[in-house]
């Protein structure tokens, strides 16, 4: 076995060869051997913190994002006040290529009223069956439609009258009054968890003109995907009549994914802290080699060794160190999410959160970020040791 490993020896290059030699530990150099694990153990830490930290809030934003998309139309039309055909303008956009439906909708503030419980709501009102975006309800007969949870706090069930009212007045004989339309609740819809500024209510587009008017009409189009949505968007501009205003789901929630973006990258740089401080232990680690070794570098010069074959030598010992590292913290970090995740280890309460648990999401260039941050760094700390091993003066280094 001995014979076999010193035959692989001599086949590999040498400054492979001297970075194993180095990596080995012997009791003389056992301290040199320690910092070599602690800078292995702390880039593993970085790295598994790096990948836990960003797959919880990726995990978060997954569902936040997907619990309010499922509630946002894919793009919205908002049509010039005055259009006197909003039927052609509807089947123009029917008939752009991507555009797997599109509905016509009004929408606009009112009051919901059910014997002593008041609340303002976003009324829209639709054609056909329940549009997609009141999930729960998706695909049932055209009528009223509230969120389950405001028909849980005040007590409605189907078959309930409740009464609409609009900001918009008619004109009596006694002076300007609000609208009102008293309605038979026809079901609920899931509102979620999640905490919107107005909690909408569903209605026939029809009832809903006669409370809102026709001037917030709108055209909801939903695609194939949330990717197709955007293709689609940019296809309907030139179609569409002129002063109309096109917004997808991306400009629906832009604060909220701005938001998201900025939390997930403050969160990285906070934590890559951990890696870098691993990183300078990796300096301190070939710096303590390179010090212990200063009689046998200096050997090897004379003996002909390259400045190039030490600096690559030791940028290879940083790579060896740091690359163990990496892998270990890459599967603790990784495996430990996904464990984490499948089996919800970690519950939060489902009263105060739109999640009973805490969700871990690993996606595929959160973790090449990752590495590539780790790679970066460690070669960046290997790469100004093995400078250091390379500017060594064979004579100077054989006198000390």
């Amino acid at each position: 076995m001995a014979r076999s490993s010193s035959l692989l020896l001599r086949k590999l290059p040498f400054p492979v060869v001297l970075a194993m030699r180095y990596l080995r530990s012997t009791r003389r150099d056992a301290f040199a051997s320690f910092l070599s694990a602690v800078a292995a153990g702390g880039i593993a830490l970085g790295v598994a913190a790096l990948i836990l930290s960003l797959a919880v809030i990726s995990g978060f934003q997954n569902a936040l994002r997907g619990e309010l998309l499922s509630r946002t139309p894919q793009i919205e039309i908002e049509l010039p006040p005055g259009l006197g055909d909003e039927a052609a303008a509807l089947e123009t956009v029917r008939r752009v290529p991507g555009v797997a439906s599109a509905d016509l909708q009004v929408q606009g503030g009112g009051w919901l009223v059910a014997g002593d419980n008041v609340d303002a709501v976003l009324l829209v009102g639709y054609d056909g069956p329940v549009p997609s975006t009141f999930p729960g309800a998706q695909g049932l007969p055209p009528g009223l439609y509230v969120p389950t949870a405001l028909a849980a706090r005040w007590g409605l069930a189907p078959g309930k009258t409740v009464n609409i009212v609009s900001p918009r007045p008619t004109l009596t004989p006694f002076g300007p009054q609000p609208r009102i339309r008293s309605l038979t609740l026809a079901g609920t819809y899931d509102s979620g968890r999640t905490q919107e500024d107005r909690e909408r209510v569903a209605l026939p587009r029809a009832v809903a003109e006669t409370l809102l008017g026709t001037s917030g009409r709108q055209i909801t189009v939903t695609a194939a995907d949330l990717d197709a949505a955007l293709e689609v968007a940019e296809s309907l501009g030139p179609v569409l009549p002129e002063g109309s205003v096109v917004r997808t789901w991306k400009d629906l929630n832009r604060p909220l994914l701005f938001a998201l973006m900025l939390e997930k990258a403050l969160m990285f740089v906070a934590v890559s802290l951990i890696v870098l401080v691993a990183a300078l232990a990796l300096v301190a680690d070939l710096a303590l080699i390179i010090s212990n070794k200063r009689p046998e570098i200096g050997i090897l010069g004379t003996m002909g060794a390259t400045p190039a074959a030490l600096r690559n030598a030791f940028l290879i010992l940083g790579g060896m160190v740091s690359g163990s590292g990496a892998l270990l913290g890459t599967i603790l970090g990784a495996g430990g999410a996904w464990v984490l995740d499948r089996y919800r280890l970690l519950p939060v309460p489902g009263r105060v959160y739109f999640l009973d648990y805490v969700p871990f999401l690993v996606q595929g260039r959160d973790l090449a970020l990752v590495l590539l941050l780790t790679v970066t760094l460690a070669f960046a700390s290997a790469f100004y040791a093995a400078q250091r091993a390379a500017s060594l003066d064979p004579v100077e280094a054989l006198r000390r």
